[in-house]
């Protein structure tokens, strides 16, 4: 494998390397794909080496020491390490770190990037904490962060207030992360034409790569601006305000543009708990539905989800609630999308491929009726019977991952990061043992949504889907008509898959 230009600091780094491939293969980042993927492997090796060549050449001779020098630790543990040296590639690892095709032993090291001991000093993030969030001398910051992750670092505090000591965390962004993520994201135009053109070499299918990493450019520019996740977490803790299993940390009056100031919530990640069977259960479903459910199910438009649920975000808190953290990344999805996406289960429910294609349509994917979108289609749904299960979201969102795979374009990035959410919050309750039925709060909540507007469908008209539940009674009296022919379509496949 050759490239334009061979980093400088890579050359003599090591007598035995002779170039990327000794050194991806030494760690198995080839294993950061999944088995059912592995075509793709050659490319992701590929888009590395592009990745890292191009970044300065202080930054790449420091990886590439570190890497060196931990020659003898476990592979995936330096897989690991390569990841957290970029804000871009640490978020790469951290969205894949439940996954449950990859290998125990990378994921357990991966699932490290989601929260993760700091070795910053921290005696220039107090001062630059006190001097933007004017706190002066009245808070006890700790001498030692409580946590790192891909941008930021947590610093606890306590403070008086009504008599007595109150506990909190400041989060404040890395030293040089803004202009380390600059130098990565400039990258990006150029790595999305080298993947299309190398993609199209190795046969593979082509994707927008353009605009997936134009999205990702956005998405993660938002990671660094504090004073939106502050935004979004009064946002959504104004959601979930009444419910009294999951919570947003309150926000205090030491917030600025550069620094964020929160009560301290006291426990561990989720995942980490030694719990029952049964609490496992009930954790599961006030997961999904406080996070899933209640903004999927509601007229607020758009509605707002945290687009970053992996298992560092996902606080027990000492008193048996769930904290959710970290809300940099939202998706924001309209009304308009969440009926299309019903109007896609509603075709599953049917089997019936024509509103499936016609929702994806709404959903904005373009050419959603050429002949590859109708096999796609039409093979999912025979999946579907095969697999005797009801429609989910694990359907659905596996439907959108092969229509991107062949070259689908059209779907926002919003889509993108609820679609990214959902399988982040499935690999944790996956990993949280919580039962196979992820989906059933998502329906209970739906259902409980669809008999409390029953009254106000009476005074509606037939069409109008102007319902927290999406549909129209129209939608519905088409379905309930739908029973026989879908019962006939449900045979046919079932006899022609046999």
């Amino acid at each position: 494998m050759t490239f334009d230009t061979p980093p400088a600091a890579f050359a003599g780094a090591s007598d035995t390397a002779t170039g990327y491939d000794d050194l991806f293969g030494a760690i198995g980042l080839h294993d950061l794909v999944p088995a059912s993927l592995a075509a793709w492997r050659p490319l992701l090796a590929e888009a590395l080496a592009f990745f890292l060549e191009r970044l300065p050449e202080e930054r790449l001779a420091a990886l590439l020491a570190e890497q060196f020098a931990a020659a003898d630790a476990p592979a995936a543990a330096r897989a690991a390490a390569l990841l957290a040296h970029c804000p871009t590639l640490h978020k790469l690892g951290q969205v894949v770190a439940r996954h449950h095709e990859l290998d125990p032993e990378l994921r357990r090291h991966l699932q490290q990037l989601e929260s993760m001991p700091s070795t910053l000093p921290v005696a220039p993030l107090v001062q630059r904490i006190r001097a933007q969030s004017g706190t002066g001398a009245r808070l006890q910051i700790a001498d030692a962060a409580l946590a790192e992750g891909s941008v930021a670092v947590v610093l606890p505090f306590a403070w008086w207030e009504d008599g007595r000591l109150r506990d909190g965390v400041f989060k404040v962004l890395k030293p040089r992360v803004a202009e380390h993520l600059a130098q990565e994201l400039a990258v990006l135009p150029a790595l999305a034409a080298f993947l299309a053109a190398r993609g199209a070499r190795l046969g593979l299918p082509a994707i927008d790569y353009h605009g997936h990493l134009a999205s990702v450019q956005r998405l993660l520019t938002q990671e660094i601006r504090l004073d939106v996740e502050q935004a979004n977490m009064r946002a959504a803790a104004a959601l979930l305000a009444d419910d009294g299993a999951v919570f947003v940390p309150r926000l205090l009056p030491w917030c600025s543009a550069g620094v964020t100031a929160m009560e301290r919530v006291h426990g561990g990640r989720v995942n980490d708990a030694a719990l029952p069977a049964a609490r496992r259960r009930m954790l599961g479903h006030e997961m999904v539905g406080a996070l899933l459910a209640r903004p999927f199910w509601s007229q607020a438009d758009p509605a707002i989800f945290h687009g970053d649920l992996h298992g560092g975000n996902l606080l027990l808190a000492d008193d048996g609630r769930l904290a959710v953290l970290d809300w940099s990344l939202t998706a924001r999805l309209a009304k308009a999308e969440r009926e299309a996406v019903v109007a896609i289960a509603l075709g599953a429910m049917a089997l019936d491929e024509k509103q499936i294609r016609d929702g994806l349509a709404r959903l904005g994917m373009r050419d959603a009726g050429c002949p590859q979108a109708e096999r796609t289609v039409a093979q999912a749904l025979d999946a579907l019977v095969r697999s005797a299960r009801p429609v989910g979201f694990d359907w659905l969102v596996g439907l959108l991952d092969r229509l991107a795979l062949q070259g689908a374009t059209g779907f926002g990035a919003e889509l993108a990061v609820f679609r990214k959410s959902w399988l982040s919050l499935a690999g944790v309750l996956r990993d949280l043992d919580t039962g196979p039925a992820a989906d059933l709060p998502l329906v209970s909540i739906g259902l409980q949504r669809f008999f409390a507007e029953m009254p106000a469908r009476m005074l509606s008209r037939a069409d109008s889907r102007a319902f927290s539940t999406h549909v129209s009674t129209a939608d519905l009296i088409a379905l309930a008509g739908a029973a026989w022919p879908a019962g006939m379509r449900y045979w046919s496949r079932l006899l022609g898959n046999a």
